[in-house]
């Protein structure tokens, strides 16, 4: 996949972790944006490393859309965790 695939996956998987974890989050829009973006960055590295699923050149791999959820799932967590509900 290209880099700006990659971009776009994480784009849709950030809204997807969004979607699966609601709530208010202290970057808003484009803080849960660049989450999903390294999100899928890190899930599809991950995925590559550790987990023996190398990165397919299809835009459509179940894995790797799983992956790059996963990984904006986490980064999300994290980052609520560490900044807290610091909008009002």
């Amino acid at each position: 996949m290209t880099f700006i695939s990659w971009i776009i996956l994480g784009l849709l998987a950030g809204a997807i972790a969004k979607f699966l974890l609601p709530g208010r989050d202290p970057g808003g829009l484009v803080g849960t944006t660049a989450i999903g973006i390294a999100g899928a960055f890190i899930g599809g590295w991950i995925s590559a490393r550790w987990l023996d699923h190398p990165i397919t050149k299809d835009f459509y791999d179940g894995a790797t859309w799983a992956a790059a959820i996963g990984g904006a799932l986490v980064l999300l967590v994290g980052y609520r965790l560490l900044f807290g509900h610091s909008r009002d």
